[in-house]
Parts: structure tokens; C-alpha cells; sequence
């Protein structure tokens, strides 16, 4: 079985923690991103998720939301968890990014 709670590590270097999964399978944290498009200095930000069916699936899915305290953005996570023969997990996520224009014409960049 899968559990999200812990530190995890991606590729490029950012790492995220999941605290405590509650029975509903909310859940909250903290993401700090190695690579972002902004001249500010990087803070760690929070995290907000839900994983599906928490003690009931062994390749659960997931989702959270990170509000980026550097920035005038958000970003939405969606993944599914899996665990190897050996018992690695790995997390397989995919993002939007949505940041904040100053008019409705714009709205075309605002979401990466």
C-alpha cells in the first residue's frame, strides 16, 4: 500500500512534505520548487490535498494545490501513487499552474 506521508524528491530537486493523513484522506504540507520562472528568492509554500479511497486502494490517486508564497500564482497537482515489487514508491503527477494577469484579455498566459 502506498503512503503519501513523508518527504518525497523530484528530479529537478524541489521536495515536498505530506503531514498526517486524516480518515477522509485530507491532508496538508509543505512543496519547496528548485526551478521557477521569477527573479524573487524561493520560499517554501503550502500544500492542501485529498487522496481517493486512503486505506482502500494500493495505487491511490491524488491531488493538491500549492499557493506559492513568492508569487501571484497557484498550482494544481493531480497523480497516482505506485509501489514497486520491492516496495519503492513513486508519485506520477502532472501540473497546472495558473498566475495572476492584470486584465480578462490576458487570461490566454496566465495558465501554463
Amino acid at each position: 500500500q502506498c503512503d503519501l506521508q513523508g518527504l518525497w524528491r523530484n528530479e529537478l530537486g524541489s521536495n515536498m512534505t505530506i503531514l498526517a493523513m486524516n480518515t477522509a484522506g485530507t491532508f496538508s504540507g509543505s512543496y519547496h520548487t528548485a526551478v521557477a520562472a521569477t527573479n524573487k528568492q524561493i520560499l517554501v509554500s503550502p500544500l492542501q490535498g485529498l487522496q481517493q479511497h486512503p486505506s482502500a486502494k494500493r495505487h491511490p490517486t491524488f491531488s493538491f494545490t500549492v499557493q506559492w508564497q513568492f508569487s501571484d500564482s497557484t498550482t494544481a497537482f493531480v497523480g497516482q501513487c505506485f509501489v514497486d515489487h520491492r516496495g519503492k514508491e513513486t508519485l506520477e503527477t502532472a501540473w497546472l499552474l495558473r498566475e495572476e494577469v492584470l486584465s480578462h484579455k490576458d487570461t490566454w498566459k496566465a495558465t501554463r
